[in-house]
């Protein structure tokens, strides 16, 4: 039996959306030259620290009563699901810190197509975003612990009934299972950030020669 013919992008026959696919996830994900293999696994495992709390709060549309009635469902879904969104992009922006696209700008945008990305406008932003997470999610967690420990709220007022971590059992386990992994993010960003920041050194806007063949950005 004759063997499918084999290109660069897979076997001859694979449909089309698939290759455009397959080329997609390699131009997002890429390594630049001088990335170590620690660096880039950090940044792969960044969004899949901050899934599973994105899947917790999806949990939040299968359910009846939404925040005692105080928002209204569709007010409240829109906002699960955008919050769910919103945060997983700002987790893979860590891949551009590794990635061809964080150093180079892709040439599918528009007259900056090319161009190096400045060293500050991607360190800055991020080392920000690095403290902030790192010091939202630390407070997060005590205040998590201790609400957890007295079974009250922060000014002193009893837990509702359906708090997390009253359900006791599983439901309890599958919150904190989903939350605390957040504590990471802020830390691995900035040591992506460091990373990054040491790598590119002082490098300054301005063309780029084409990419060599093969390449994708």
């Amino acid at each position: 039996m004759a063997r499918p013919t084999m290109t660069s992008e897979g076997p001859a026959h694979a449909p089309r959306g698939v290759g455009r696919l397959r080329q997609a996830w390699r131009a997002a994900h890429g390594p630049a030259a001088g990335v170590p293999r620690w660096a880039r696994r950090v940044a792969c495992t960044v969004p899949l620290v901050v899934l599973p709390s994105g899947i917790w709060r999806l949990g939040v549309l299968f359910t009846e009563d939404k925040r005692g009635g105080a928002i209204e469902d569709w007010a409240m879904n829109g906002y699960v699901v955008l919050l769910t969104l919103l945060s997983e992009v700002l987790a893979f922006t860590a891949v551009g810190l590794v990635a061809r696209w964080g150093e180079v700008v892709p040439r599918w945008m528009p007259w900056l197509r090319g161009r190096r990305v400045p060293t500050a406008a991607a360190v800055v932003p991020a080392m920000i975003g690095a403290t902030i997470l790192t010091l939202v999610f630390t407070v997060f967690t005590v205040v998590a612990t201790v609400t957890t420990v007295t079974r009250s709220k922060a000014n002193g007022d009893p837990l509702p009934a359906d708090f997390p971590s009253r359900a006791g059992g599983w439901e309890t386990f599958y919150f904190y299972a989903a939350y605390v992994p957040l504590v990471l993010w802020g830390p691995m960003l900035g040591i992506l950030t460091y990373a990054y920041w040491r790598r590119r050194g002082s490098a300054t806007t301005g063309p780029l020669l084409p990419p060599t063949s093969g390449t994708i950005t």
